[in-house]
């Protein structure tokens, strides 16, 4: 991902987009998802970090756990030095999408860049290929109310319904009903941790979302009526991004 011209403010959202490149598939198996949730936290990091040091040091605590079965004492401290707060995200085959806070200068591209080069760098190894694996350039929209905010939230915890009702978007949800426990058991996003049952949630920083969406419920009930009704989305092309 090259260096882009355009700044990002501090303290300022954006909903980010970033896709495979020719709309390639960034995620081929249960382990590359593992491997992107794993990428987006420890690549949240101003600091020069080792992934293989990482990976080696929750290993060992999840040994420790398992000879005392329970949670064992570890100083495995969050001590990241932040570019941005991850809002909430969604990992979808092809393109993943992000609702970040800037928290240092230049921290999205910053971030951006150190995401696609670290993931991409373990993707074009394990599957033996060459060159870019996320397109040039990622796509970021300033989010400037709390309307627009709410939507775009509603709208990336939704984002994995055209995996079971392709063309929703455009004809509706058939079965309410599947979708919303399809929704409700789709891993790779930040959706179950903000309705409150645990997934990755060291990943998301979710305390001004829940507050702006009005805690866990007001996150299922946003989602809900979405799928009940299905805002028509053609209304905010300029902040959702497909």
């Amino acid at each position: 991902m090259p260096y882009r011209k355009e700044q990002f403010n501090n303290g300022e959202i954006y909903h980010v987009v970033s896709r495979g490149i020719d709309d390639n598939l960034l995620f081929k198996d249960v382990n590359d998802y593992y491997r992107g949730i794993f990428s987006i936290y420890e690549f949240n990091n101003n600091q020069p970090i080792e992934i293989w040091e990482r990976r080696r040091a929750r290993m060992i605590i999840k040994k420790q756990e398992k000879i005392v079965g329970g949670r064992a004492s570890h100083n495995l401290e969050d001590t990241r030095d932040k570019f941005v707060e991850i809002l909430t995200f969604c990992f979808m085959p092809n393109h993943i999408h992000l609702l970040l806070k800037q928290v240092v200068e230049n921290g999205v591209t910053k971030f951006m860049t150190k995401f696609g080069t670290g993931y991409g760098s373990y993707f074009n190894k394990k599957y033996k290929r060459k060159g870019y694996v996320f397109q040039n350039r990622f796509r970021g929209i300033h989010i400037i109310d709390d309307n627009q905010f709410k939507i775009v939230t509603t709208y990336i915890f939704a984002n994995p319904i055209s995996l079971i009702e392709p063309g929703w978007k455009e004809k509706g949800i058939k079965n309410p009903k599947k979708v919303k426990v399809f929704l409700e058991n789709y891993k790779w996003s930040g959706y179950l941790d903000c309705i409150g049952n645990k997934n990755f949630p060291s990943v998301t920083d979710r305390g001004f979302l829940l507050k702006l969406m009005d805690g866990e419920m007001g996150c299922k009930d946003a989602v809900e009526n979405w799928i009940k009704h299905k805002e028509d989305i053609n209304k905010f092309p300029e902040i959702l991004l497909d």
